[in-house]
């Protein structure tokens, strides 16, 4: 009998240890699972924002029925954020302030450098226009008033140059990479005076109102200019083309969970199909959005490294 009472005791320890290492393992696998569900973030508000552009005051109520669509589509409230700067869209994305944000080529480059969690998703097809061309890239084009001396290329040497912002592609990178292999020098060799204005559009008018002789505009930036009435195309000379740069990239913070990055992409990549959408994108001069990969912006990264080992 005591033998047997200490057989069952053993076996009943051996189960018992059996029990608790199954316990354990589930136990661990539970963990493991809200661990992994907690890795990434779904916020119960979702924060937009886009570079300053020409229509930056319009901004809001450009972009009211695209968030409200998003909202729709994602079941999150979103709220717009205005930035200052190029610079500022990219620190607050960094920094986890905002979850969806629009870049410029360049500035997104910078962003992806400094956080490689960032992800592109999608960016306009433009219509073609009065200097853009048709698709999902863009043109720098260097401007000059029509009826002043600046007719050509070798009329600009120390003249007054006007670049948009030190983080943009189009009005600062391809003129200073790109651009100078044409003249043979640096800009600031070249021209007298080299300033920032602050935007495309207000390169644009500079140029028009003779604050500089000449300046870098994105061709589709321009366009919005001209579609304003503030200017007309007939105003200006067209002195210089760059090679195509793809379009402003729409991204979204890496650690929002998978599925409503997927509800994002989806939400814009499907304007087109919506008539509400019809008016939104005829202001942005966009046919649809189009699917961009990282790899895509490949072109800005050569540019960038170019410019380093000059």
């Amino acid at each position: 009998m005591k033998s047997l009472l200490q057989g069952s005791f053993k076996t009943g320890r051996t189960l018992l240890k059996k029990c608790t290492l199954v316990s354990t393992l589930l136990a661990s696998g539970l963990a493991s699972s809200a661990s992994l569900a907690q890795s990434c973030d779904n916020p119960d508000s979702l924060r937009f924002s886009i570079i300053p552009t020409e229509e930056s005051v319009q901004e809001l109520s450009l972009y009211q029925p695209v968030l409200d669509y998003l909202s729709e589509q994602t079941g999150k409230e979103i709220e717009f954020y205005m930035p200052t700067s190029y610079a500022s869209v990219m620190e607050a994305m960094i920094g986890g302030w905002v979850d969806i944000g629009v870049h410029g080529a360049n500035s997104y480059v910078i962003a992806h450098e400094k956080d490689p969690s960032i992800e592109v998703f999608a960016t306009y097809a433009k219509k073609p226009g009065y200097l853009q061309q048709e698709g999902p890239g863009y043109e720098a084009v260097l401007i000059s008033r029509k009826g002043s001396r600046f007719t050509e290329l070798s009329s600009l040497e120390n003249s007054v140059l006007g670049l948009g912002d030190p983080a943009s592609t189009s009005g600062n990178l391809v003129p200073r990479v790109a651009f100078t292999k044409v003249i043979g020098k640096g800009l600031d060799d070249h021209f007298d005076k080299v300033v920032y204005t602050g935007g495309h559009d207000l390169t644009t008018m500079a140029v028009f109102e003779g604050k500089v002789d000449a300046g870098f505009v994105a061709s589709h930036r321009f366009d919005n200019v001209v579609e304003r009435g503030l200017v007309k195309l007939e105003d200006f000379n067209v002195l210089w083309r760059s090679p195509p740069i793809p379009q402003d990239p729409f991204t979204y913070r890496g650690k929002l969970c998978a599925e409503l990055k997927q509800k994002i992409r989806n939400t814009f990549l499907t304007l087109h199909t919506l008539p509400q959408m019809k008016a939104f994108l005829h202001n942005v001069n966009s046919n649809r959005f189009v699917a961009m990969q990282d790899e895509d912006y490949n072109i800005v990264r050569e540019l960038r490294e170019a410019k380093k080992n000059r």
